[in-house]
């Protein structure tokens, strides 16, 4: 493996109730992240290929952790997104590198096709920073249900030298949906769209 991971964070998020009501099944989303050392930090240089063939190691690894996190096969997998945040030696170019769409495309792999770009958010920060990370229906955008976001944040990164990389996936779109659009089972997957 390319990247250098100082360390490697999985978490989910299940949310029971909401505003009183049970969620059954419960709704969850997966986060995974890696804070990676920037080997671009503090120099210019006018080639990121480093940086996008990490991420597209990444994409794969923390899909796959996402996944299993959540305890489902690949193509179950209703949502995801991904992130990152780029320590002070770094630039935002960094970030957007580490977000390729290489990074998509072993993402995809991960969770058994996702015609829909992967939403992703990127931007400096420090140690604590936080971001949230974009997320949507991996085979159809127009899904209103599955708009979302989960916050990422690791308490001691990004150092200066850093970069933290964060995918997530979820097993269902948000408790409680009901402003309309296409539902879940009308979802052709052909266009990424619907």
């Amino acid at each position: 493996m390319n990247a250098k991971i100082r360390k490697l964070i999985v978490q989910v998020d299940e949310t029971r109730i909401e505003m009183g009501q049970a969620i059954d099944p419960p709704t969850r989303r997966a986060l995974a992240m890696a804070v990676i050392e920037n080997p671009y930090a503090g120099r210019f240089e006018p080639n990121l290929d480093e940086l996008i063939a990490i991420g597209e190691e990444l994409g794969g690894l923390l899909g796959a952790r996402c996944v299993q996190a959540l305890g489902i096969a690949p193509g179950q997998a209703h949502s995801y997104g991904k992130a990152a945040i780029v320590g002070e030696a770094g630039e935002l170019e960094h970030a957007a590198a580490i977000l390729h769409p290489k990074l998509g495309a072993t993402l995809r792999q991960a969770v058994d096709k996702g015609a829909a770009l992967v939403p992703s958010a990127k931007k400096r920060g420090g140690l604590g920073a936080a971001i949230d990370v974009p997320l949507g229906h991996k085979d159809a955008a127009f899904v209103r249900s599955h708009f979302d976001a989960i916050e990422a944040r690791v308490a001691d990164a990004p150092r200066a030298g850093e970069i933290v990389v964060a995918v997530a996936v979820t097993d269902s779109g948000r408790p409680l949906p009901r402003i309309g659009g296409l539902q879940v089972q009308d979802i052709q997957g052909l266009d990424g769209l619907r």
